[in-house]
């Protein structure tokens, strides 16, 4: 019998239990070398989430939303966060919040997140291109993207297209 491929969100998500196990992130037990592995992690999602935000935009919003970013920042507990957002008027016209991408490695925090407006919390386990890409248009970053766009949708009444 063949062996069988893991899912990249399976692996993704072993990797998180054996870092909460090891306490460690990415082989980093150090807050300096975890930090720099979120750094690293930035690097390689911004061009997946802008990308699922700009297909979303298109495809959905007809192109009448509007993509913005913070890049990497500070936090006022010592984190870092980074964050990707699509708004449309419609959305602001209802005062609901925007699709909203955030990474985030909260100060007191073990580990990083990927965040999205109405979905919360994954794992962020991004290390290398491929971590980033795996199973797009399923990636990390696609997953809250896509709950939280059907969530406004359903709140604010919008058929999207």
């Amino acid at each position: 019998m063949p062996a069988r491929r893991v899912p990249a969100y399976i692996t993704s998500l072993i990797r998180h239990f054996e870092d909460l196990r090891d306490g460690t992130h990415g082989g980093s037990a150090s807050r300096r070398d975890k930090e720099a592995h979120f750094e690293k992690a930035v690097q390689l999602l911004a061009p997946i989430a802008r990308q699922v935000l700009t297909e979303m935009n298109a495809s959905l919003l007809l192109d009448t939303g509007q993509l913005s970013e913070t890049g990497l920042r500070c936090t006022a507990d010592g984190g870092l966060n980074a964050s990707w957002a699509l708004s449309w008027p419609e959305q602001r016209a209802a005062g609901v919040e925007p699709i909203v991408l955030q990474a985030y490695f909260g100060g007191g925090f073990h580990h990083p997140h990927l965040r999205g407006t109405t979905v919360h919390d994954w794992p962020l386990n991004v290390f290398s291109d491929e971590d980033a890409a795996a199973s797009y248009p399923y990636s990390e970053p696609s997953r809250p993207a896509i709950c939280t766009i059907w969530s406004i949708a359903l709140t604010i009444g919008s058929s999207l297209r």
